[in-house]
Order: C-alpha cells, then structure tokens, then sequence
C-alpha cells in the first residue's frame, strides 16, 4: 500500500516538473493556439487567465497582449546582461523575470497586497494575476479604462512614477504599446471565433 502511495505521489511530482519546465506555445500570435496548448490539468492558462478577469475586470485579451509582448510566454525570460570590459557576460540590465517580467519590488509590493506569498514569477497562472493586479491598480490610481490596453501598456513599462509624472515615453515605447494595444485587439477577435 505504501509503495502505491508512493508511485502515486511520484506521478504527481513528475507531472508538476514537466510542467514548470513546459516549452512557450509555438504560435504567440493567436490566443487560440496559446490556450490550446496550455491547457492542462494543473496548468490552464485559459482558466487562469479568465479567473484575472473576474478578479480585477481586465479583459483577457489586454492580459494577454501583454504578457505576450513581456516575455513572449516564456516562464524564464529576463533582459539582457551587461557586459564586463565589453564581452564578459554580466548582470542582468534589471531585475525584470518570468512571463510578467515584473522587477523584485514591485513583485514584492503585490505580495503583500495580495497574500500570495508563494507566487512565481516563472508560473503563469501568478504572472497573469500580477498583470491583472498592476492594470487594474493603474485603472483606479490614474483613471485609464480597464481595456486602454495602450495606456495600461505604458504605465506597465514605465513604472506608475513615471506615468504618474505625465511621462509617456519616447518613440519606441509609445511604438510598444501600439504593438501591444493592436494584439490586444487581435486576440479579442480571436477569441471571439476559437472553437467556432
């Protein structure tokens, strides 16, 4: 009996590793594709990201959009290294991880917020919701609505300080936000025919 509970609990672990080490979706432009193949049994990233919804009144497509443009739905992204006497790899350029890219202490700041002291970064189901918490956190704070995917996009890369400030950023990152504003709109339509 204890042999089976065991291998029972083995199986478990197993499917918990294969999981956290899962490759990104190969098509990341169509949320359709992405949902299909992330939608496991201990990992759906449609429910996840669906539960975000509920909880904060982000549409999925803007959470999503934004993720993609982030880290490309890889768990393990981080930004480029330095580099010491101009070829020696060496720290990262920030302190930005996972699907959400969030920096330390703004994860830590929805933490506490949150209570979910156990989030990972490198988890999308986390990573989704830290998405959800900062736009919906943007949305109350600065008046931007909860789909301006545009405007959430720019107070997500320029921290609320910046935004705050009045700071819209340069060409490049209003281009970002275009970018990510018109996925949003891509994914929105997609889902609207998934499954049809």
């Amino acid at each position: 009996m204890r042999s089976s509970s065991f291998s029972k609990i083995g199986a478990v672990c197993v499917l918990l590793a294969l999981s956290a080490c899962a490759t990104p979706p190969s098509h990341i432009n169509n949320v359709c594709a992405v949902f299909d193949q992330n939608d496991g049994w201990f990992d759906n990233w449609q429910s996840a990201a669906e539960r975000t919804q509920q909880k904060y009144g982000i549409p999925v497509p803007v959470l999503m959009a934004t993720v993609r443009k982030e880290s490309g739905f890889k768990s393990n992204a981080r930004p480029p290294r330095t580099k010491l006497l101009g070829f020696i790899p060496w720290k990262h350029v920030s302190t930005a991880t996972g699907f959400s890219q969030a920096l330390d202490g703004t994860w830590s700041q929805y933490q506490r917020e949150t209570g979910n002291w156990a989030a990972r970064r490198t988890k999308f189901a986390d990573a989704v919701d830290f998405v959800g918490w900062y736009h919906s956190k943007t949305s109350d704070t600065y008046g931007v609505a909860r789909n301006d995917t545009y405007n959430l996009y720019l107070a997500y890369y320029l921290g609320w300080t910046a935004y705050g400030r009045g700071n819209r950023g340069d060409a490049g990152v209003q281009g970002y936000a275009r970018a990510t504003d018109k996925m949003a709109r891509d994914y929105a339509q997609q889902l609207s025919e998934c499954g049809n």
